[in-house]
């Protein structure tokens, strides 16, 4: 729902990774929302000059030879579009991505948590709170047609210190200043 956070999260990685020029974006090309922002993403990566490496993988069984093949491409950073898919093999992503030792980005929180380097996404917290106000104005009447289909309003930066000090990474101050959360 808010495509246009690939090129953020690709800015935030030219950030770490000032010499960046190839980017792999593994995404779910049976998802439409997904399709969405790999455009985004390639749109963003070729305006800051990086080339970019399509992951393409569209059920479980893609993602290990999808991630296997990208190690030929000399990658300086991947980025995970979020989606059912990816976030239900998260663990794989991100242990590979760490074994691989290349840097990569994520759209939920999730992702760092099970040990990535950086999310940038909606606070799916947010999310809840103010679907729970949609349910009780369901509840208290409201005919669905009548609500808004409402974005994301509240976004959250969540970085892995640990992570960043075991791929040799150094986050600059201006974008550690930025995060909502730093995991150590």
């Amino acid at each position: 729902m808010a495509p246009q956070l690939g090129g953020k999260r690709l800015e935030m990685l030219k950030e770490v990774l000032p010499a960046l020029s190839r980017v792999g974006i593994l995404w779910n090309s049976a998802n439409p929302y997904s399709k969405l922002m790999h455009q985004e993403a390639q749109h963003a990566a070729h305006v800051l000059g990086a080339q970019v490496y399509s992951l393409e993988a569209s059920t479980p069984i893609d993602l290990a030879p999808v991630l296997e093949r990208s190690q030929g491409q000399a990658l300086d950073a991947i980025f995970i579009v979020e989606d059912p898919l990816t976030f239900g093999a998260r663990e794989q992503i991100v242990a590979f991505a760490n074994s691989t030792r290349i840097p990569a980005i994520y759209g939920l929180r999730e992702f760092v948590e099970a040990g990535g380097l950086i999310s940038y996404g909606a606070d799916i917290t947010d999310l809840i709170r103010r679907a729970a106000g949609y349910v009780d104005k369901l509840l208290r009447g409201a005919k669905p047609g009548d609500l808004p289909v409402q974005q994301p309003t509240k976004f959250e930066l969540v970085m892995n210190g640990k992570t960043a000090n075991a791929l040799g990474l150094t986050i600059p101050p201006m974008l550690l200043a930025r995060a909502d959360e730093v995991i150590e």
